[in-house]
C-alpha cells in the first residue's frame, strides 16, 4: 500500500505536488502557530472524527514525505507531524499521553512504518481471497495468526485503528455467511456443525448457538412443507408430525451438547427454545391438523399417546418436556372425554325412548361382543354398552395423564343418569318425579315398562351393566403394572377387578346405584298391592278389628293383600330365573327386597298403629290370631323360597310384638294356638295358591329354588314354618 501511495505520488506533477503541499503546510509556517492548542482543539471531536483526522494525517505524511527531505526548513515539521500522528494514534486506542512533547517509548521510524502498512496491506487482500474463494478453515487460520501479531502491535502502539476495523470487518462477514448458509435448508448434519463450530470460532459463541437452533427450526419447517395429512386417520398424521418435530429437538440437543459442551448459557437456551417449540408444535398438531376433522377424544387420545412415547425419548439428553406437553394436552383432552359422556348420555337417553323393554342377545356382527360374555340387555343397554366400551378403548392409554379416575367419575355419572331413565320408565314414577333427583335428563321422553317381565327387564339392564359389563370394560384403566403380568385371564373377570381398590369402589358405587332402581322397583309395587287405584288402603287396621264383630265362624287363611303378595311373589320369581341366569344372588336380593318393602311399609305405618293401640274399638282375639297368621305366612314362604332376611325377621317381629302389645292394653285374655296349628295352615294355604300338592314330608316347590323342610320353631321366637 505504501509503495502504490509512492508511485502515485511520483507520478504528481512537481508544481501540483507543491502547491497542494504548500496549502496543507500553510497554517505550521506561522509564527502564531501553537502546536498544543491545535492539539487541543482536535481532541474534542468524536471517535468519527478522529478516524477521519488519523487518515487525513497519514495521506498528508506520504504526500509531504518527499518534500520534507529536500527541504531542511521543513525537518522540524517533520518531526512535529510525527510527535502528533503518535497522539492520534494513542487516542484513537483510549491512550492517554501526558506530554505531547516528549517521545513515546514505542515510538517507529518510517521503515517500521512501511513494513507494518506493507503488511497489513498483504493481509488483507489475502483474508479477501480467501473469503471469496469461502475457505473458510483458512480464514480462520489466517485470522488467527493476525490476533496474534495485532496482539503485539497493540503493545508497542504501533497499530493502526483503521487496520482493526478492517480485520472486524472481514470477520462480521465471515460470520454472516457461515449464519446464512447453516440455515439453508440444504445443509445438512457435518456441514451445519462445521459452520456452527467456525462461527464459534470467531468469538461469538451466543450467536452460534441461536444460529443453531434456529437452523434445525428451519429444516423442521421446509421438512414439515412436504407432510399431507394421512387418508389413513389422525393417527398416521399425528405421528409422522410427531417423528419430525421431535427429530429436530433431538439433534439440535446433540448438536448443542457436542460443540458447546454443558455450559450453562447455552443449556438454558437449548431448554427455553424446545420449551417454546414444543408449545408451537401442539397448536399445531391438535388445532391444525389432528383434531381439525375429528375433534374426537380418541383422536385426542392418539395425538397424546404419541407425542408423549416420542418426547419421553428425549429425556435421557436431559430434556424433560412431557409436562409442558401435559400441561396442553390436558385440557383439550379433559375437554373432549367431556364431550364423549355427554354423548353416551344423549344417545342413551334417545334410545330409552324407543325402547320395548325386551331383553336380546347383543346384535350380529356387534363389536365388543365375545362369545363367552353374551348376555341379554334391552336396546338402549346394548347401546349403552357399546358406547362404553369404545369410550374405555380411547381414554385406555392416557394414564400418564392422570385421567383414569376422571373417565371412572365421568362414568359413573353417565351410568347413574341411565338408571334414572330406567327409573323414569317404571309406571307411577312421573308422580314421583319431584321428589327423586333425575339429574341431566329433564323432561325427555321415556319409553314406559308396563308388564312386570319389562320391569324386571330395567333390572336386568342395571345389574348386569354395573355387576360385569362396565367393572370389566374398566380394567383396561388398571395401571400397567397390573395390566402386565396377565398370566391368570382364566380367572372371572370380577377376582381380576379386586386387584384395584379404586376400580373395587367404583363398582360398589355403581351397584349403590341400581340399589336406587331396586328399591323403586320394590316401592311401587309394595304400594300397588297395599293400596287401590283409588287410592283406599288394604292393609288398615279394620282388616284385624273387624273380624271380633263379625263372629266366630272364620275360614282360617291368609289375608287376601298377602295371597296377592305370595302370588306376585312367585310370577317374579319365575320371570327372575329365566332372566338373571348365572346371578341368582341379584334376583335373590331383589325378592327380598319386595317382601321388606310391604312389611316395613306396615311396621312403620302410623295410621295403622294409632288405630290398633288407640282406636275407638280395640284389638281383638281373632284380629290378633289373623295378624299373626299373616305374619306367619310371609315368613314361611320366605323361608321355603330361601328369601329370608334379617330385615324380614326384624319387621315381622316388631308387629307381632306391637299387636300383643295392644292386645294386652286392652284386658283381654286369649292363648294364641300352637305353632303347628299355624304350619299347617300357612302350608294349606302354599299349595292352594300355587295349585301344586304337598309332597309326602311337607314340601313345597320355588320356582327358583328346591325347597327343604323347614323345622317349625317356637310361636314367641316367630321362626319359620
Amino acid at each position: 500500500m505504501a509503495a502504490k501511495t509512492a508511485a502515485r505520488t511520483k507520478s504528481t506533477p512537481t508544481k501540483e505536488n507543491g502547491v497542494r503541499v504548500e496549502e496543507g503546510l500553510s497554517m505550521f509556517k506561522s509564527d502564531k502557530f501553537d502546536a498544543d492548542a491545535y492539539v487541543q482543539s482536535k481532541c474534542s471531536i468524536n471517535q468519527k472524527d478522529i478516524k477521519q483526522l488519523c487518515s487525513y494525517l497519514l495521506d498528508l505524511k506520504r504526500a509531504s514525505a518527499g518534500e520534507m527531505r529536500r527541504s531542511g526548513e521543513l525537518s522540524s515539521i517533520r518531526d512535529l507531524l510525527s510527535t502528533q500522528a503518535t497522539l492520534i494514534h494513542a487516542l484513537a486506542n483510549g491512550v492517554y499521553i501526558d506530554d505531547g512533547d516528549k517521545p513515546c517509548d514505542g515510538s517507529f521510524g518510517d521503515n517500521d512504518l512501511s513494513a507494518l502498512e506493507k503488511w497489513a496491506a498483504e493481509y488483507l487482500d489475502q483474508l479477501d481471497a480467501l473469503l471469496a474463494e469461502r475457505r473458510v478453515d483458512e480464514a480462520l487460520t489466517a485470522f488467527d495468526e493476525g490476533e496474534i501479531l495485532i496482539s503485539q502491535a497493540n503493545e508497542s502502539h504501533t497499530l493502526s485503528s483503521s487496520l482493526q476495523f478492517a480485520i472486524s470487518q472481514r470477520k462480521r462477514k465471515l460470520a454472516d455467511q457461515l449464519a446464512k448458509a447453516a440455515c439453508q435448508p440444504s445443509t445438512r448434519g457435518g456441514e451445519l456443525r462445521s459452520a456452527i463450530t467456525a462461527l464459534k470460532r470467531l468469538g461469538d459463541g451466543p450467536r452460534a448457538h441461536t444460529v443453531l437452533l434456529d437452523a434445525h427450526f428451519q429444516r423442521y419447517q421446509y421438512n414439515m412443507q412436504s407432510l399431507r395429512p394421512s387418508s389413513n386417520g389422525v393417527a398416521y398424521t399425528a405421528a409422522a408430525l410427531s417423528q419430525l418435530f421431535f427429530s429436530a429437538i433431538s439433534h439440535a440437543s446433540s448438536d448443542s451438547l457436542g460443540i458447546f459442551g454443558e455450559e450453562p448459557a447455552y443449556s438454558s437456551e437449548l431448554v427455553t427454545w424446545a420449551t417454546k417449540q414444543t408449545e408451537a408444535f401442539f397448536f399445531l398438531l391438535v388445532k391444525k391438523h389432528a383434531l381439525a376433522s375429528s375433534g374426537g377424544l380418541r383422536a385426542a387420545a392418539e395425538c397424546a399417546q404419541i407425542a408423549l412415547g416420542h418426547c419421553s425419548l428425549l429425556e435421557a439428553r436431559g430434556l424433560s418436556l412431557c409436562p409442558v406437553l401435559l400441561k396442553h394436552f390436558k385440557p383439550v383432552v379433559e375437554q373432549a372425554l367431556e364431550a364423549n359422556l355427554k354423548r353416551i348420555e344423549d344417545n342413551t337417553a334417545a334410545m330409552a325412548a324407543a325402547d320395548d323393554w325386551v331383553l336380546t342377545y347383543p346384535p350380529a356382527g356387534s363389536r365388543h361382543v365375545s362369545t363367552a360374555f353374551q348376555n341379554k340387555l334391552t336396546s338402549s343397554a346394548h347401546r349403552f354398552n357399546l358406547m362404553v366400551q369404545d369410550f374405555f378403548e380411547d381414554v385406555g392409554p392416557l394414564l400418564s395423564m392422570q385421567l383414569g379416575s376422571k373417565a371412572l367419575q365421568g362414568l359413573f355419572r353417565v351410568f347413574n343418569s341411565y338408571v334414572d331413565v330406567l327409573i323414569r320408565a317404571l309406571p307411577g314414577s312421573i308422580e314421583d318425579e319431584e321428589e327423586a333427583n333425575f339429574e341431566g335428563f329433564g323432561n325427555k321422553i321415556v319409553q314406559m315398562a308396563e308388564t312386570e317381565a319389562h320391569q324386571l327387564a330395567l333390572l336386568a339392564n342395571a345389574s348386569l351393566l354395573a355387576d360385569e359389563l362396565l367393572p370389566r370394560a374398566a380394567m383396561k384403566l388398571a395401571p400397567l403394572d397390573q395390566t402386565s403380568h396377565r398370566t391368570d385371564d382364566v380367572r372371572r373377570p370380577s377376582d381380576r377387578q379386586n386387584r384395584n381398590p379404586e376400580q373395587r369402589e367404583w363398582k360398589r358405587r355403581l351397584l349403590s346405584t341400581v340399589d336406587k332402581l331396586k328399591d323403586a322397583f320394590c316401592r311401587q309395587h309394595a304400594l300397588g298391592l297395599i293400596f287401590t287405584e283409588e287410592g283406599d288402603s288394604r292393609l288398615s287396621a279394620d282388616l284385624y278389628i273387624n273380624m271380633d264383630e263379625n263372629g266366630e265362624d272364620v275360614d282360617w287363611f291368609p289375608s287376601l293383600v298377602f295371597q296377592e303378595l305370595f302370588a306376585k311373589f312367585n310370577r317374579m320369581a319365575s320371570l327372575a330365573a329365566d332372566m338373571f341366569v348365572g346371578r341368582e344372588r341379584f334376583a335373590t336380593s331383589l325378592l327380598m327386597r319386595l317382601k321388606e318393602t310391604v312389611i316395613l311399609w306396615l311396621s312403620g305405618d302410623q295410621s295403622f298403629w294409632d288405630d290398633i293401640e288407640k282406636g275407638p274399638r280395640p284389638l281383638g282375639p281373632l284380629g290378633l290370631r289373623q295378624l299373626y297368621l299373616d305374619m306367619k305366612f310371609v315368613t314361611c314362604f320366605a323361608s321355603h323360597g330361601r328369601y329370608r332376611s334379617r330385615n324380614l325377621h326384624r319387621g315381622t317381629n316388631e308387629i307381632i310384638s306391637k299387636a300383643l302389645a295392644a292386645f294386652t292394653a286392652t284386658g283381654l285374655d286369649s292363648e294364641l294356638p300352637k305353632d303347628d296349628w299355624f304350619t299347617e295352615i300357612c302350608l294349606d294355604g302354599m299349595e292352594r295358591l300355587s295349585g301344586k300338592a304337598k309332597g309326602n314330608n311337607g314340601e313345597v316347590h320355588s320356582p327358583t329354588a328346591s325347597v327343604s323342610a323347614q323345622s317349625v320353631s317356637s310361636a314367641r321366637s316367630h321362626g319359620s314354618c
